[in-house]
């Protein structure tokens, strides 16, 4: 089907053929089942896609504020002002950057380990949920290729790949 000039059915064709385009719809659909989880459990406080977009790229040695604005693409006043929200609800705190006296590092508090523990809980239940779906040897296969592709995407880039060279 056309749609002002778009073949529409080959542009679905075309998404759902792109491991990518997949990758980015599967991990949006689990992390809205996993947020409604863990909003349910919590009875009021309200697990926002922001805080996470921002949990995985936080650790408990600290992220310097503006480093976590480049990598998610957006303003350092828009992670100052998510951070801000999480430092109230003592899931991060902001501490010196000892490279730079003026800037600020991102940290997980106790709190917050205790959270990501508590996010992770419901993960493991809802990929458990998913295996009797799809097959324990598929969700397994899927872990050990997600594994494998995270060591490859972690590596640096090989110049001119960008380009598509």
């Amino acid at each position: 089907m056309a749609r002002r000039g778009v073949d529409t059915a080959a542009l679905a064709a075309n998404k759902r053929a792109s491991v990518a385009q997949l990758l980015f719809k599967c991990a949006r659909l689990v992390n809205e089942r996993a947020m409604a989880r863990v909003n349910a459990r919590t009875g009021g406080r309200v697990l926002k896609a922001a805080y996470t977009a921002l949990f995985p790229h936080l650790d408990f040695v600290g992220v310097p504020v503006a480093s976590l604005a480049q990598k998610l693409g957006i303003s350092k006043q828009a992670v100052s002002q998510t951070l801000a929200e999480l430092v109230e609800q003592g899931i991060v705190e902001l501490v010196a950057d000892p490279d730079d006296g003026r800037a600020k590092r991102a940290r997980f508090t106790r709190r917050g380990a205790e959270a990501i523990g508590d996010g992770l809980a419901v993960l493991r239940t809802l990929e458990a949920e998913l295996a009797a779906d799809i097959g324990a040897p598929r969700m397994a296969a899927l872990h050990d290729a997600l594994l494998a592709l995270e060591v490859a995407l972690e590596r640096p880039a090989t110049p001119g790949a960008e380009d598509g060279e």
